[in-house]
Parts: C-alpha cells; sequence; structure tokens
C-alpha cells in the first residue's frame, strides 16, 4: 500500500473488474462488428468504380425498372386527382333528378329506362315547393346543334339550357371574360349566351374572349348574343368540356318551342332537375324528401324501388371509374414491375460473373482470417449499394418521364415522398434477393481451391 492511500479491497476490486468483463467484451464485439461493415462499405465502392462498365450495365438495369414503376405511379395517381376533380366539381352536397341514369351499361337497361316517363317542369315545381331540406335548385336540358359564326361553322356543339341562373354556381362554374346573365335575362327569355373557351378558338380564332363579349353567335338557326366565357375547363379522356354553349333556359324553349327540350338533335326531352343542400350533413334528408316527392308523382309507395327515375350524386362517376380501371392499374403496376424483376436478373449475373473474376481475392481474405459471414456481407453489400445507388437515379428519371407525360397530355403531376422511398426501398430489396445466390457462392468457397485459381 502507498503512503497516504486508502486501505483497498482487493478481492471486491477483482469481483468488480469479472463482473464487467462481458459487458466490454460485448462491446468491443459490436464495435469490431461495426468497422468491419464500415470497411466492407469501402471495399464495394473501391470494387464498383474499379469495374465502371459492370457497375453501369447494372445501374442502367436497375434505373430502368425504377423509372417504369414510378412514372406509372405518378401518371396515375395525377389521372386519379383529374377525373375526381372533374366528376367532383359539383362538390358532395349536390345530387340529381333525372328519366335515366347518367351510366348505362346494357341495351336493355336502355329501353327500360326509355319507358319511363320524363322528367318536367311539373316535377322541379313540385320538388322546389316541398323539399325543406333543400337549399338551391335548378333544371337544365341538354342539346346538341349545329353553330356557325361566319365562315366559321360545326355541326354538333352542345347546348345546355339552364334556369335559374344560380345553376352555375350549382355547376361549379366561373367567369373568365364578360358576366353571367341576369336573372331578368332568364326569365323574360333573352336571345343571350355563355360559351366555353373552345368556343372562342375555334369560331373566333383571331379575337380574345373580351373581344367575342357581345358578338352574334347562330346556334342551330337561331341567334344569340355572347354575353360571357366560361373558365377552361380541359379534357377528360379526350374530350374536351369547353365546346359548350349555355342559353337561359326559357330562351330554349321560346326557340325549340312549348315541348320541353326538343331542339335540332335532341331526342331526349327530359330535364335533369339539380337539388343543392347548405351542408353534406343535409344531403341524406333532402334525398329521402325529394324521393318521396317523386315516388307520390310517379304513383309508387315507400317500399317501391325508384324505377320511374334515377336519383344520383357525382359519386357514380367515380364508382364508375374506380370500377373500370383498379383492375387495369394493377395490371400497369405488374408490367412495369417486371422490369424490376429483369434488373434483379442482371445484378444477379453480373454478381456472380465478380464471384467467378475475384475467386483469388476471395481466397486470399479467408487465408488471412475473413468468415464465409464476412464474405457474404461483403456481396451483399455490394449488390444492395448498386441497387439502391440505381433506384436513387432510377426515382430522378422517373419523376422526370411522368413529368413530360403530364405535361403532353395535360394531367397535374403529383410527387409523393412515400413513392420514392417505395422505389428505393424495393430496388434495395431487389438488391438482397439477387444478391444472396452469388454472396453464398463466394462465401462457401474453399480457402485453398480459391488460391489456386487463376
Amino acid at each position: 500500500m502507498f503512503p497516504g492511500s486508502a486501505p483497498t479491497n482487493l478481492s471486491t476490486d477483482l469481483a468488480f473488474d469479472q463482473e464487467l468483463l462481458p459487458s466490454r467484451k460485448a462491446r468491443s464485439f459490436r464495435i469490431g462488428r461495426l468497422a468491419a461493415i464500415w470497411d466492407a462499405f469501402f471495399v464495394a465502392i473501391a470494387s464498383l468504380r474499379q469495374n465502371k462498365l459492370r457497375t453501369a450495365l447494372t445501374l442502367v438495369g436497375i434505373i430502368v425498372g425504377v423509372t417504369a414503376v414510378i412514372a406509372v405511379v405518378t401518371i396515375i395517381k395525377g389521372l386519379d386527382q383529374t377525373v375526381a376533380q372533374t366528376f367532383s366539381s359539383q362538390g358532395s352536397t349536390v345530387f340529381t333528378i333525372s328519366k335515366r341514369p347518367r351510366v348505362i351499361t346494357s341495351r336493355e337497361d336502355f329501353i327500360k329506362y326509355n319507358k319511363r316517363k320524363d322528367i318536367t317542369e311539373d316535377d322541379a315545381l313540385a320538388i322546389f315547393r316541398l323539399c325543406s331540406a333543400c337549399w338551391r335548385a335548378g333544371i337544365a336540358a341538354n342539346d346538341v346543334v349545329p353553330v356557325k359564326h361566319g365562315n366559321q361553322k360545326a355541326d354538333a356543339v352542345a347546348v345546355r339550357a339552364i334556369a335559374p341562373p344560380s345553376m352555375f354556381e350549382v355547376d361549379g362554374v366561373t367567369i373568365d371574360a364578360g358576366r353571367f346573365w341576369s336573372e331578368a335575362e332568364s326569365n323574360s327569355g333573352q336571345p343571350v349566351c355563355v360559351v366555353g373557351s373552345d368556343i372562342i378558338t375555334n369560331f373566333y380564332p383571331n379575337e380574345s374572349p373580351e373581344q367575342a363579349i357581345g358578338q352574334d353567335l347562330w346556334a342551330g338557326g337561331h341567334r344569340y348574343r355572347i354575353v360571357g366565357v366560361l373558365q377552361p375547363l380541359g379534357k377528360i379522356f379526350g374530350i374536351s368540356r369547353d365546346d359548350r354553349i349555355v342559353i337561359p333556359f326559357a330562351t330554349y324553349k321560346k326557340d325549340y318551342g312549348l315541348n320541353i327540350a326538343r331542339g335540332a338533335f335532341n331526342t331526349e326531352g327530359s330535364l335533369v332537375i339539380f337539388i343543392q343542400t347548405p351542408s353534406a350533413d343535409q344531403l341524406e334528408t333532402a334525398e329521402d324528401q325529394v324521393r318521396a316527392i317523386m315516388r307520390n308523382r310517379r304513383g309508387r309507395t315507400f317500399n317501391d324501388e325508384d324505377d320511374g327515375f334515377a336519383l344520383e350524386t357525382e359519386d357514380v362517376f367515380l364508382k364508375l371509374y374506380s370500377g373500370a380501371t383498379s383492375n387495369i392499374y394493377l395490371v400497369t403496376i405488374g408490367v412495369a414491375a417486371i422490369s424490376l424483376v429483369v434488373g434483379g436478373i442482371v445484378v444477379m449475373n453480373i454478381m456472380l460473373v465478380s464471384v467467378t473474376e475475384r475467386t483469388k481475392e476471395i481466397g486470399i481474405r479467408k487465408a488471412v482470417g475473413a468468415r464465409r459471414k464476412d464474405i457474404l456481407t461483403q456481396f451483399l453489400i455490394e449488390a444492395v449499394m448498386v441497387t439502391a445507388i440505381g433506384g436513387a437515379f432510377g426515382v430522378l428519371t422517373g419523376f422526370g418521364t411522368a413529368w413530360l407525360i403530364a405535361l403532353a397530355i395535360g394531367f397535374p403531376l403529383l410527387f409523393s415522398i412515400w413513392s420514392a422511398v417505395l422505389g428505393v426501398g424495393v430496388s434495395s430489396i431487389v438488391g438482397v434477393i439477387s444478391g444472396l445466390w452469388p454472396a453464398w457462392r463466394a462465401a462457401r468457397l474453399d480457402p485453398i481451391d480459391a488460391l489456386r485459381a487463376e
């Protein structure tokens, strides 16, 4: 014992050191493993840089696969949003009453629905008067007529007759130039119209929307004065929603006769009634009230089906679209994912070639103490690194490809973090799967045989 030092208990100190020894060994082992993995990363980078052509070919296979998947997923999301916005322009507080459903899937149904009574102004007035949950209501008649202005002609342009003017708000459209017609113009049947942007482009090619305001347009043999131009709505499935003319319903009746909604080409002879509620919570109450009113007018009881009219919300189109495209989307994504499988096969083949080329290196590493686990980890890290790098580049090129396609067809481009993470993650998984066999083969090489390899 040193002078001035406190007395010590050697047996206690030895016991304490023996308790700490296992934890120190475990910590040292973990540090050693992390250092080995870190070294494996540097070895993998050096190997990839040394074989630039092989690395480039591997990257191309992965980049193509991830690009296909990311581009398809991004375009599908943009298409879904476009369709949802198109079919939900009237919002979740609007429903319609019509003679037949807007979606008919068979000839038999078409014949059955045509036998129904037409929806008339009397039906609309009864609903307006008796439905206490209805906030705003309107009627619309749709037709297709020839249109001309000067030397410009078109044989079939959509004409929509509406009343009252608040139907513009129910329809969810806004003015780009000019104005909507007034209540007085609507009630008196003035020859005024509001047109879509395609009408200006096709019939007034050298004029702006503002310059077309106040000019005349002939539709179905009748002259109308343009008072407003609608904001462009774009196309859906290649069909323009801006090639149309909207006129007051009273004007439509006066021009085409008192037999409602029978224009130059119209054979429907029936109106569509639009109902809007103050909030989505009251939609179901309004539907029940309107359903009861229409059943009573059609001589149906409460327990009968709605076989005399069609009550629909905008969700009918979304459901149809979802049902029609869900399987198509799965097949499309599956086909794009095949590219990733092909990329994985490319990675596996190139890694097998790498194992063959580096047989002597593997033998040397085993001779100096490398275990099978070390060799397996080394080749797995190389496979994962090259596929992860390819996945990152694939995400960038996938979004770029989707951007070009969206720009060409007019769909919005929706970037999502999860699709980028999915692209890199899936490509890394492909790297693990495709690198397992080559890494296992490398780990099983006999060091003596490997050293003898030329």
